[in-house]
């Protein structure tokens, strides 16, 4: 079974950039190397641009634990993480209904 996450946080506004090409560098990362992510997308609020939020599917428990695992969620966390200001990220998780996916 799917697992079907987002993640939501907001940085300080001269952190945006610097967030928006960790993102980038991230999701390639993602892309190239976790085939049991079937989903890695990550958004920023248009009418809040230092807030984002990231969706995720992973294929089943297996995938997420070895996403989490990763060297590259540690790197990607060492650029945003000094420069929250709503608190930490939040996770939610969801039951997919339906999907074109």
């Amino acid at each position: 079974m799917p697992i079907c996450q987002t993640a939501s946080y907001q940085v300080e506004a001269d952190a945006v950039e610097r967030v928006k090409a960790a993102v980038e560098v991230f999701v390639d990362y993602v892309r190239a190397n976790e085939p049991g992510t079937r989903l890695y997308s990550a958004w920023q609020d248009s009418e809040d641009p230092t807030k984002f939020v990231h969706l995720f599917i992973f294929e089943d428990e297996k995938a997420h634990e070895a996403h989490g695992k990763s060297a590259e969620v540690a790197a990607f966390e060492a650029v945003y993480r000094p420069v929250l200001t709503a608190g930490p990220v939040v996770f939610k998780d969801y039951a997919m209904v339906a999907s074109n996916i």
